[in-house]
Order: structure tokens, then C-alpha cells, then sequence
């Protein structure tokens, strides 16, 4: 539900509220916060509550390292694992200088500005993500270990699938809060789970995958448990991925989709630094089922995007490059971006690759076209980009490593 102000206010002082977090993400994606009583609000809303750029990874130094947080009303949610008497609801912020300007490096406003950018041009863009993690053990200190919870593999059941409970803990928490899972089960490697979403508006999807990763790494801890969301945790065994479900429409009949996939072909190799932004990354793709080569094709899980067996409103294509070490509103950015290249340009796409890429001659692979090998690879390709530098602050660049 989307709250102003006013009606937030009402709602702290009328459901016994104690504290607000103001929740925001750092520029690789990782959410920070900052927990305010009932009394600041009206200023948070007004002014802003300051926090120290400077202490938060990627953000900048220490001169000028003032910023200010304005909570977003409509992204208000109650935690479900926080007491009901004395209850702390949460809200997502925008980033501001102490002078009103934008903080350049808020990467929920740049996906703002892509959204924005794509509705001038009557296109809207929905997303759905599938997220892959791991549940682990801890050792006798507590301390998170490699030893998976369970040795099932995919689509298993209880009780070889341990996992199955705190899934179920993980979707019923997530429906508290407003958000819809749409299906959950055991993934193929030993401790390894995926819970899907139902798809949404861009920053609707961005600011559910920010809470997804909280909401799994609380419940695996009350259970005794580590979630990892790393691209590859387990060398021997199946990575770990994000797959991105993508449809656009322009309120027509024109169907869309086969330009905003030549578009993401064109651009996913130099915008790949921003999907896949680890080291570990790329030990992930080319194995198993990870994707190695640009390629497409109807139903197939060997490509990096695939078009899934839907009709209607369900129509989609799903990109199977990107883990969760992913900045969301990043990457969802320059997804839409890519997108809007493809429709500008009129792009068609290839033909599509029918084939099992894992099975295919190494003649046939040599003719294709690869994802970056390693991330320097990935950096060098984003330097030499016009696409990402006229889409993404030099600052952020810097923050990536991009000169």
C-alpha cells in the first residue's frame, strides 16, 4: 500500500511504533541503515537525517561527506521479526546533499532516472527476479562454514531437502511484508534453495530483491543457519545465480520484446561488470547451467537469455547471466537502457541458438560471441563503453574500478 507523509505519521502513533529504519544501499548493493524514533519523523521527511558518506563503502572521502536521508513513504513495511509491542517498520531512502542536490552515487535514483527516461518514451518495464543462495552451517563459534545444510539436489523433498521449512518461514515472512513469492524449491547443489518473485514495476522489483537477501540471511541465523548469495561458494558444485525475468510494453499492440533482446545482446557484454561485479563471478559462468556465450532461444537453459514457455501478459525473456552480488537498481538500469537501445534502433534479432550449448562442437562455439572472461576483462570492456559512460556518473565508474 502507498502511504504519504501524514498517514505514516498516523500509523507509527496509532500501531505502537518505536523505530523507524531508514534503510538505503550502498553503491555495490549492500543495504545499510540508520534507526530513528517516532519524534524525528517529521523532520525526516522535511530535512533529512544526515548520515557520514565517508564511512560507507563507496561512497566517497571525508571531505564533503555529508548526506542526507529522506524516507521514501510508499516502500513502508513492518519487520515481521521484530517485536509486535514496540514494533519497527522500515522505509527506503533517497540520497541527497545537505544543498537539496541528488548524491550521484544513490543508485535507487539513477534507476529512478531509467524508469523515467523509458515512461517519456510511453514504454513501461516490469521485472521478476530468481534467487539462488545457498544455506550452510555454522561452526561451534557461531562462525559460517562451506558444510551445506543438506545433500538433496534439485526439486527434492523432506526429508532429504532440509530446506524446505525455512523456505516455507522465508515466503510466509516476505507475504507479511507485502511482497509475493511465487514459487520456492530445492535447487541442484547440496544446501542450495531458489524462491522466484511475481513480477513488478523496475524499482518495486530492485527494492524487493534489497529486502529478499535481508529476510533470507534472518531467517537462515534464527535457525542456526548462513545464507550465501555468493556466485560460486562451493568450487565443485553449482553456482549460484539471479535470474532476470524482463518484459516491456508500450501500452499497443506492438510486441517489444524481440528489440529489447537484440538490445541486451548488443550491450550485455559491456554492461556484464554491473551483473556479475565479483571476482567469484566468473568462475560461475560457463558452468553448468551459468551461460558463456550471447546467445538466445525459445526455452532453452543453456542460453544466456531464454524466452520461457508463456503467453500473454507472461511473456518474458529471462536473463541467466547475473548473481546476486549485483547492485539490483544497477543492474536493472541498464537493463532497461539496453532495452530502449534495441527499441530506438529498430534492432532484429539473430537467429536464435538451437542447441545445447554444453553439448556443441568447439567449431560451432568458436563462432560465437563470450561473455567476459574474468572481471578485468569486464572492467576493460565497461572503460571502453560509451553506452555505460552515458548512462552511469564517472563516479560510480570509479567506484567500479573504470577509469
Amino acid at each position: 500500500m502507498k502511504y504519504t507523509p501524514r498517514e505514516i505519521m498516523e500509523f507509527v502513533e496509532q500501531e505502537d511504533v518505536k523505530f523507524i529504519r531508514l534503510a538505503f544501499c550502498n553503491v555495490y548493493g549492500k543495504q545499510h541503515n540508520v534507526a530513528i524514533m517516532p519524534g524525528e519523523l517529521s523532520r525526516a521527511f522535511t530535512y533529512g537525517i544526515a548520515i557520514d558518506a565517508s564511512a560507507i563503502e563507496g561512497f566517497g572521502g571525508e571531505v564533503r561527506s555529508d548526506l542526507l536521508l529522506r524516507p521514501d513513504p510508499s516502500t513502508l513495511i513492518q519487520l515481521p521479526w521484530r517485536p509486535e509491542h514496540g514494533k519497527v517498520v522500515r522505509m527506503f531512502c533517497d540520497i541527497f546533499y545537505p544543498d537539496g542536490r541528488p548524491f550521484e552515487r544513490d543508485t535507487r535514483s539513477i534507476l529512478k532516472k531509467a524508469v523515467s527516461e523509458a515512461a517519456e518514451k510511453g514504454i513501461e518495464f516490469a521485472f521478476g527476479a530468481e534467487m539462488e543462495f545457498y544455506l550452510f552451517k555454522l561452526d561451534e563459534y557461531g562462525k559460517a562454514t562451506t558444510l551445506p545444510h543438506d545433500q538433496a539436489s534439485y526439486m527434492d523433498i523432506a526429508p532429504d531437502d532440509k530446506g524446505e521449512h525455512i523456505r516455507r518461514e522465508i515466503c510466509l515472512m516476505l507475504e507479511q511484508m507485502g511482497i509475493q513469492p511465487e514459487s520456492s524449491h530445492h535447487e541442484s547443489g547440496p544446501g542450495q534453495n531458489e524462491i522466484d518473485f511475481r513480477y513488478s514495476d523496475p524499482l518495486t522489483a530492485a527494492d524487493n530483491a534489497i529486502t529478499f537477501r535481508a529476510v533470507v540471511r534472518t531467517v537462515a541465523a534464527q535457525n542456526g543457519l548462513c545464507a550465501s548469495f555468493q556466485p560460486k561458494p562451493l568450487s565443485d558444485r553449482d553456482g549460484s545465480g539471479m535470474h532476470i525475468n524482463i518484459s516491456a510494453r508500450d501500452g499497443g499492440t506492438a510486441d517489444l520484446l524481440p528489440a529489447v533482446i537484440a538490445g541486451l545482446l548488443d550491450k550485455i557484454a559491456e554492461i556484464t561488470l554491473f551483473l556479475n561485479p565479483s571476482e567469484e563471478s566468473y568462475r560461475r559462468l560457463g558452468c553448468d547451467k551459468a551461460p558463456r556465450y550471447i546467445t538466445w532461444s525459445d526455452e532453452n537453459r543453456s542460453q544466456l537469455i531464454r524466452i520461457p514457455a508463456a503467453v500473454g501478459e507472461q511473456r518474458r525473456a529471462e536473463l541467466r547471466s547475473a548473481d546476486s552480488t549485483a547492485n539490483p537498481y544497477l543492474a536493472y538500469a541498464l537493463l532497461i537502457y539496453a532495452g530502449l537501445y534495441g527499441i530506438s534502433h529498430k534492432l532484429a534479432l539473430p537467429p536464435a541458438s538451437d542447441f545445447n550449448l554444453y553439448t556443441a562442437p568447439a567449431q560451432t562455439l568458436q563462432t560465437l560471441q563470450a561473455l567476459p572472461d574474468s572481471l578485468g576483462e569486464a572492467i576493460a570492456l565497461a572503460e571502453t563503453s560509451p553506452f555505460v559512460r552515458a548512462h552511469l556518473p564517472e563516479s560510480v565508474l570509479c567506484a567500479f574500478g573504470v577509469k
